[in-house]
């Protein structure tokens, strides 16, 4: 029995208790819900540690350690023994992400050993709908991507991931991971576009999903056909599946001063209830 304030790896006895903490903020917590619910603790299939803090001997904070470092449901003093343990451990990870609170103090503490970062997104409004938007109909022809179009959508998630994160993803590897995570959600039938003459003019894929929440990722319209309707309509129609056949509450999140996405978020009938962080390496 754990009756102190400490950290360790979690294994995969623990699983339970750490589900429990990831149901307290489904939505928040989508990710990485989604990720152990599939994957368990072991760290080569969830892809990295998962460290949990406990207090009086209660699991009561996570911190995944893979390719991200996000925090959760971390208060003060959990941000700080993370942190300590992600000093000690050294940086592997590409970016920490996750709850703004905890995330800012956290890259407070890691920025004197790891800085200096990319960039550092303080603020990422943290979006939720649970309804169809009454006054927007959904686009008709924004559909599943098939397994055999992955030569068509990739080009556009390119362009996503260049334009939103500032570096290609084809970088390092040559694109083989992310390659394989498009594969992976297409394949799964959670990718989504209008394609129009073999190009894609919208597109957009359900992430991480769980039974209670699922996030909207990926969002991007074509440069020519922007400011003409397509990411409400194109959001319409992929909230439309997100309901239906996966859960009933959808999230995104957004950069504060993407403007032109959150207003068009907030007319498909998405509202602002929180907000995340993301620290870029």
């Amino acid at each position: 029995m754990l009756t102190t304030t400490t950290t360790k790896v979690l294994e995969p006895g623990d699983l339970d208790a750490a589900l429990a903490v990831l149901d307290r903020e489904p939505v928040a917590n989508a990710f990485v819900a989604a990720r152990v619910q599939a994957a368990g603790l072991d760290p080569w299939r969830l892809g990295g540690e998962m460290w949990g803090w406990y207090a009086g001997g209660r699991l009561e904070a996570l911190c995944y350690a893979g390719a991200n470092l996000v925090p959760i449901c971390a208060g003060p003093e959990a941000v700080r023994a993370f942190a300590d343990r992600a000093r000690r451990s050294g940086r592997r990870c590409s970016s920490i992400v996750g709850p703004a609170e905890a995330t800012t103090e956290l890259w407070s503490l890691l920025e004197p050993h790891w800085g200096p970062a990319r960039e550092v997104r303080a603020h990422q409004p943290l979006m939720v709908t649970r309804a169809m938007p009454a006054d927007i109909a959904p686009d008709p022809l924004v559909r599943r991507i098939r397994k055999d179009e992955l030569d068509v959508v990739m080009p556009a998630c390119v362009a996503m991931f260049t334009e939103e994160v500032g570096v290609s993803p084809l970088a390092g590897d040559g694109g083989l991971l992310y390659q394989a995570r498009v594969a992976e959600l297409v394949g799964a039938g959670r990718s989504f576009a209008r394609i129009e003459d073999g190009r894609v003019v919208f597109k957009a894929e359900i992430g991480a999903a769980t039974a209670l929440a699922c996030q909207i990722q990926g969002v991007w319209v074509a440069p020519e056909y922007r400011g003409r309707g397509f990411s409400e309509t194109g959001m319409a129609a992929v909230l439309g599946y997100a309901l239906r056949e996966v859960s009933p509450v959808v999230s995104l999140y957004v950069n504060d001063y993407n403007t032109a996405a959150r207003a068009a978020y907030r007319r498909v009938g998405f509202e602002e209830v929180g907000a995340f962080a993301s620290v870029l390496f």
